[in-house]
């Protein structure tokens, strides 16, 4: 059985987009080094990002998003950036026509999403993105580990990291600690 990671890049000061929901320089780190994370792609980063990019692209099998999400990217047309399968958190159904031909489903609950993402992922892994949505997972105890690509970006307000979660939680020392151009790689387990 795979990881649940929760993942987005943020801010130095935690957030995932500003209060208009625009990522601004957030992911400029993807375009900005010499090496494709992809061959032929036009996500080009820095070694030591791009190693640890692609290595954990490799292990993903499904990734779980909120339904603000998937409506501002549209779903990626159909073609998720790593791993085969998404998982859409939301009330709404699946827009009528939609690529139907792409593995996306729709679910209402988040205890579901993370039982169909990881269903669907086998023993690869499953990333959940940042913002209520992941959260909302987080809370649930249903977290493994939380990723965060750190930007020396302050927002000062906008989309939170860990969105509207309440409580505490508590998360080990990182295990990864990887500095790319633009952009600090973290990953923590999370304490249970």
């Amino acid at each position: 059985m795979g990881t649940v990671i929760m993942h987005s890049v943020a801010s130095v000061d935690g957030f995932i987009a500003d209060d208009k929901d625009d990522v601004g320089p957030l992911h400029d780190w993807y375009f900005g080094g010499d090496v494709p994370i992809v061959e032929g792609g036009s996500m080009k980063v820095s070694r030591a990002s791009a190693d640890y990019v692609r290595s954990t692209w490799a292990g993903l099998g499904t990734i779980i998003m909120g339904r603000r999400l998937f409506d501002q990217v549209n779903g990626w047309e159909g073609e998720p950036p790593a791993g085969d399968h998404v998982v859409v958190v939301s009330h709404r159904p699946k827009p009528e026509g939609w690529h139907p031909e792409a593995s996306y489903h729709f679910v209402d609950d988040v205890t579901a999403a993370v039982a169909k993402a990881k269903e669907l992922a086998g023993d690869r892994d499953v990333a959940v993105n940042a913002g209520e949505v992941g959260g909302q997972i987080l809370a649930a105890g249903l977290v493994d580990e939380v990723a965060i690509d750190v930007v020396p970006v302050v927002f000062g307000s906008g989309r939170r990291y860990f969105g509207g979660v309440d409580g505490q939680h508590l998360l080990a020392d990182p295990h990864v600690v990887i500095q790319g151009e633009r952009v600090l790689h973290l990953r923590f387990k999370v304490r249970r």
